[in-house]
C-alpha cells in the first residue's frame, strides 16, 4: 500500500510531503491547479524515463522518495528478496535527477536500475486512466487476472510441475540422441579411456602420497646424512657432545643448588632439557636406521608419476581429479552402449509426461473457459452503469499450437471489448478512447478486486465525459473497489469527490516570481467547501453548501 510520497523540487512543485491512507482517496483541484504531478512524480520514482526538464526552475536537482508498506504485497517482498533489498514490510524508492550528471535510483537505500524500479513498480501500484503504462493491456496480466479469479493456483502448479518434466526429459532425450549420431567413434575413445584409467587404478590421496614419498626417495642419500651429522652432535658418547654437555652442567649446577636453592628451577630445566635431547637423539637414530636407499622404488615412483601426468594432461583435469573422471566415462560409455534401450526407454516416458500434461492443462482450460465466460457476463453488466450502455466484453482464450505450449498451459488470454453497441469487439489494447478505456479498467478492476494481487489503483480522471447519476455511480463502484484495496483517483465531478473515505486537494500558488503547487488533506469542513466549488460556479451559496454537505453526509451512509 502507498504510505507516503515526498517531493522536492519537481516541477512547480517546491517541497510536498503527503500521507495516504486505506480506502478511496480523491485528489481535485482547479484546472491547471497540477493535479497530474502527484502522478507524474509517482511514475517518475517506479521507473519513467527522466527528463531534467522535470526539474523546479531555478535548482539543480530533483528528488522524489515514495513510502510502500507491504504487508499485504507478498509477491513484491519476495522480489525484494531475492535481490537483497528486503526491508521487513516497508519499501523506500527513491529517485534523483540532476541537471549535470546522470539520474539515480534507489530502493531502501540500495543502488537500482530502471529496470528494477519498472519491475517492481507493477508488483505495487496499476495506473488506470490516459497514460501509457497500463497493465490491464498486457496478455500476460490479462491471463494472471483470470486465473486469479478463478483460484488456480494450485492446478497452474501441477500444469508448470507437468510441463518442467515434460520438457526435462525432451532435453535428456535430445543430449542423447546427438550423442548417438556420432556414437561408435565416441564409444570407441571412451573404451580406451575408461581401459586406461582403469589399468593405473589411482586411488583417492595417492596423487599427493607418491609426490610425498618420491621427494623423500629422491633426497634419502641427503636426509640419511645429515641425521647421523645430528646424530654425532647430540650423543654422549662424544666429549664434544651436547648430550654430554648437558649432564656436566646439570651435574654442577646441581652441586650449587646445595647452596642455593634458587638454582634448583635451574637445575630442573637443564634435566628437561637432557630428556628432550635423549628422546630426540631415540627418534632419530630410529628414522636413520628404517631410511633406506631404494633406487628400484624410486624408479617405480618416477613411472606411476609420470603415467599420472601424462593422463592428467591428456584429459585437462589435475592429477586427484583422475579418480572422479573415471566414474564418469564409465558412465557415459555405458550410456552410449545402451542408447538405443535408453532412446527407447525416454520416448516412453516423453510421452507419458506429455500425457500427463496434457492432461491438467485441459482441466486448466476448461476451468478458464467456465471463468471467462463468468467474468464476460459479470464485467458486461458493470460496464451497463458506467455510462457504456450497450457495451459488451469477452474474455477470449486463443488455444496454442503445440509448439507454443508453456507452463501455463496451452491457450493464451486476450480481452476484448466492445464499448458501444453494434461495434465488433476488439482487443482491449485498441480501445480508442482513453475516458473509455478508464471506465471499462474500472469494471474489470471492481469484478475482479478479490482477486487481484497489486495492492494499490490508481485512477486518473476516470470521470471524462460522463456526470450525474453515471457520476454517482462511477463514485460508488470506487468507493466500494477502496473496501478491498487502496484507491486514489484524480477527478472533477463532485458526485466523485463526495465518496472519498480521504480527500486531497491540490491548489497552486502564485507569486510575483514563482509558481507553487501545494497538496493538503482536507478536514470535513474543508471538504464540503471544495465540493460546493465543483458543484458551483464563481460564487458559492447557502445552497450549494447544503448539497455539498448532504453528498457528503449521504456517502457516509
Amino acid at each position: 500500500m502507498l504510505a507516503h510520497i515526498h517531493i522536492w523540487n519537481f516541477a512547480i512543485v517546491e517541497q510536498l510531503d503527503i500521507e495516504f491512507e486505506s480506502g478511496l482517496t480523491v485528489l481535485t483541484g482547479e484546472t491547471g491547479a497540477g493535479k497530474s504531478i502527484l502522478l507524474d512524480a509517482l511514475n517518475l520514482a517506479l521507473g519513467d524515463r527522466a527528463d531534467t526538464s522535470v526539474i523546479r526552475h531555478g535548482n539543480d536537482k530533483a528528488e522524489i522518495s515514495v513510502t510502500f508498506s507491504l504487508h499485504d504485497c507478498p509477491e513484491a517482498n519476495r522480489w525484494l528478496a531475492e535481490h537483497e533489498m528486503q526491508s521487513e514490510d516497508e519499501c523506500i524508492i527513491r529517485r534523483t535527477i540532476s541537471r549535470n550528471g546522470p539520474s539515480r535510483a534507489f530502493i531502501n537505500g540500495i543502488p537500482a536500475t530502471v529496470l528494477q524500479l519498472r519491475e517492481l513498480g507493477e508488483m505495487l501500484v496499476d495506473l488506470h486512466g490516459q497514460h501509457e503504462h497500463q497493465s490491464l493491456l498486457q496478455r500476460d496480466i490479462q491471463r494472471r487476472l483470470l486465473d486469479d479469479y478463478a483460484d488456480h493456483k494450485p492446478l497452474l502448479q501441477a500444469v508448470a510441475d507437468n510441463y518442467q518434466h515434460w520438457l526435462a526429459l525432451q532435453e535428456q532425450w535430445q543430449r542423447l540422441s546427438s550423442a548417438n549420431q556420432d556414437r561408435d567413434s565416441r564409444l570407441e575413445l571412451l573404451r580406451y579411456q575408461v581401459q586406461e584409467l582403469a589399468s593405473l587404478d589411482l586411488q583417492p590421496g595417492e596423487a599427493s602420497e607418491l609426490e610425498a614419498e618420491h621427494k623423500r626417495l629422491a633426497n634419502a642419500s641427503h636426509l640419511l646424512h645429515t641425521a647421523q651429522q645430528v646424530l654425532g652432535i647430540l650423543e654422549e658418547n662424544d666429549e664434544s657432545a651436547v648430550q654430554h654437555a648437558l649432564n656436566q652442567s646439570h651435574g654442577d649446577i646441581s652441586d650449587l643448588a646445595r647452596v642455593d636453592g634458587q638454582l634448583q628451577a635451574i637445575a630442573e630445566l637443564l634435566n628437561n632439557a637432557i630428556i628432550q635431547v635423549q628422546e630426540t637423539v631415540s627418534e632419530l637414530r630410529h628414522y636413520a636406521d628404517n631410511l633406506e636407499l631404494d633406487p628400484a622404488r624410486l624408479q617405480e615412483v618416477e613411472q606411476r608419476i609420470n603415467a599420472m601426468h601424462t593422463l592428467s594432461r591428456k584429459h585437462r583435469v589435475d592429477a586427484e581429479e583422475l579418480v572422479q573422471l573415471l566414474p564418469r566415462l564409465q558412465q557415459e560409455r555405458d550410456d552410449l552402449e545402451q542408447a538405443d534401450i535408453k532412446l527407447d526407454g525416454l520416448q516412453k516416458q516423453i510421452q507419458q509426461a506429455k500425457d500427463a500434461f496434457t492432461k491438467s492443462a485441459g482441466k486448466l482450460t476448461q476451468s478458464r473457459k467456465k471463468t471467462a465466460k463468468l467474468l464476460s457476463e459479470k464485467i458486461s453488466d458493470a460496464m451497463q452503469g458506467l455510462s457504456l450502455q450497450g457495451g459488451k466484453f469477452d474474455v477470449q482464450l486463443e488455444a496454442l499450437p503445440e509448439s507454443r505450449w508453456n507452463a501455463q498451459g496451452c491457450e493464451q488470454t486476450e480481452f476484448l471489448v466492445s464499448a458501444n453497441p453494434g461495434q465488433p469487439l476488439k482487443p482491449l489494447i485498441k480501445v480508442a478512447s482513453g475516458g473509455e478505456l478508464s471506465r471499462i479498467s474500472l469494471a474489470i478492476q471492481v469484478i475482479t478486486a478479490q482477486a487481484a494481487r497489486i495492492p494499490t489503483l490508481i485512477f486518473d480522471e476516470v470521470d471524462v465525459g460522463i456526470g450525474g447519476r453515471v457520476a454517482e455511480i462511477v463514485g460508488l463502484q470506487l468507493r466500494a473497489l477502496g473496501q478491498h484495496r487502496q484507491v486514489v483517483c484524480v477527478t472533477h465531478l463532485p458526485q466523485v469527490a463526495a465518496l472519498g473515505h480521504h480527500h486531497l486537494q491540490v491548489s497552486k500558488q502564485t507569486g510575483k516570481d514563482t509558481t507553487v503547487t501545494e497538496i493538503k488533506q482536507l478536514d470535513n469542513n474543508q471538504r464540503i467547501d471544495e465540493v460546493a466549488r465543483m458543484l458551483g460556479g464563481i460564487e458559492i451559496t447557502d445552497q450549494t453548501l447544503s448539497h455539498a454537505r448532504e453528498m457528503i453526509e449521504r456517502a457516509q451512509i
